[in-house]
């Protein structure tokens, strides 16, 4: 399969004039904004059904333990020789959910994801019901694993559980979601097209990407182009250690020699990752490197959206790099992704991630962690470049076109060898 080139794909880039923009970045302030939990992963599960229903040509496949898989009709899922092209985000985000109900505004919520003590303190939550929400106050930590041996009811053992006062009787039940206090969505503009603040980008907003890029590509197939197995996988239960992908693994859920590319959002750091630097082609985390030529595949189709490589070469100028479609290639050391899980099981899997402000919702981050923070820390709105969600959208589908298949760097060395090896004889 050969790789479109900015020229003569058929997918437009998502520039400003492009007719469904606003559409997909709707879609961005309202996944991000369901309450969600490991576990608990249901409104966005039931946000994203309801999309399939209302587009015809979709397929919804489940495995054993909810994790979603998407197709276009007439694609053979069970066929286990099968080589599709996944692109995978997961449906969970650090959040509470209720252990145990006290009173009725008295609750026990376990903490079911990676954030810092210091953010807990005196914080302010929301508790989803079905019917409504109800605004509480996190009084203390009751519990810790690993360290206390009294386990509170209703908890499970496996997260760290605190005291919370309600504001008034709010009806919970165990097992609702809890999230923390904050301000709707809103897109605040800048020089670099907008900035989207919202709850919850990881991993909801590449989720929304994710469904962009599907969405391009069945659009794709009905005018005539050629779209071959292209999926979507969302999984479950990632912020407590990957268990959904874990699940998928174990269930043989996806073909062996299918290609996965795992989405995330990444803690940014500015002067390597930056936010409006465009989608990062994520070559390893903290935990392993990725499958190399599948990352390379990724990186050749961005290459061919930017005309260019995402850092200029040392026979190059940075004023003669420069390119209206940007994209990253980096590591992003700092946590660890599904792609880890999937490499480690038996997939060619590789990343793709946005560039992420208040990981895991801790506003000051950088501050709080060199103890220079000059206030208390509090929790606030992650977010990310409109830009680079956007970029992310069309990397995906211009993929889904078509990505290539890679020669293994051992191929090069020899290729080298056989075209150079003179130089040595003179």
């Amino acid at each position: 399969m050969t790789t479109a080139t900015p020229a003569d794909r058929p997918i437009p880039l998502l520039s400003a004039d492009h007719p469904r923009r606003g559409e997909y970045l709707r879609w961005a302030r309202e996944l991000t904004s369901l309450p969600t939990a490991a576990g608990r992963e249901g409104r966005p599960a039931a946000w994203i059904k309801e999309w399939i229903e209302a587009r015809p040509g979709v397929t919804l496949r489940t495995d054993e333990h909810f994790n979603m898989e998407l197709s276009l009709a007439g694609t053979d899922t069970s066929d286990a020789g099968a080589t599709p092209i996944y692109f995978t985000a997961h449906l969970d985000h650090p959040a509470f959910v209720v252990a145990s109900v006290g009173s009725a505004t008295d609750l026990l919520l376990e903490f079911r994801g990676g954030v810092m003590a210091p953010y807990f303190d005196d914080a302010r939550v929301t508790l989803h019901t079905g019917e409504r929400t109800v605004g509480g106050r996190l009084t203390g930590k009751v519990w810790e694993p690993k360290k206390d041996d009294d386990l509170p009811d209703g908890a499970t053992g496996r997260y760290g559980v605190y005291a919370c006062e309600l504001d008034e009787p709010g009806g919970a039940s165990a097992g609702d979601v809890v999230t923390w206090e904050l301000p709707a969505p809103s897109i605040i503009d800048d020089e670099f097209g907008g900035i989207l603040h919202t709850n919850a980008c990881d991993d909801l907003a590449a989720a929304a990407a994710a469904l962009g890029a599907f969405e391009e590509l069945r659009l794709a197939r009905e005018r005539g182009v050629a779209v071959g197995d292209v999926r979507l996988l969302f999984t479950r239960a990632e912020e407590v250690g990957f268990i959904g992908a874990i699940g998928a693994c174990k269930a043989g859920f996806m073909p062996k020699g299918a290609r996965i590319v795992a989405l995330e959002n990444s803690r940014s750091f500015p002067a390597d990752s930056p936010i409006h630097g465009g989608p990062i082609v994520r070559v390893g985390d903290r935990v392993s490197i990725f499958t190399p030529e599948l990352t390379a595949a990724v990186a050749e189709v961005a290459k061919s959206l930017a005309g260019q490589d995402a850092m200029p070469r040392a026979t190059e100028t940075s004023a003669g790099h420069a390119s209206a479609w940007r994209w990253q290639r980096k590591l992003m050391a700092g946590g660890a992704c599904e792609a880890s899980v999937f490499c480690r099981l038996g997939w060619s899997a590789t990343c793709v991630c946005l560039p992420l402000g208040n990981y895991h919702n801790m506003a000051d981050l950088a501050a709080v962690q060199a103890g220079t923070n000059e206030t208390r820390p509090r929790v606030g709105r992650e977010y990310i470049g409109v830009d680079d969600y956007l970029g992310m959208i069309d990397l995906l589908a211009a993929c889904g076109l078509g990505l290539p298949e890679t020669p293994s760097f051992a191929e090069r060395v020899e290729k080298l060898w056989d075209e150079h090896k003179g130089v040595l004889a003179e």
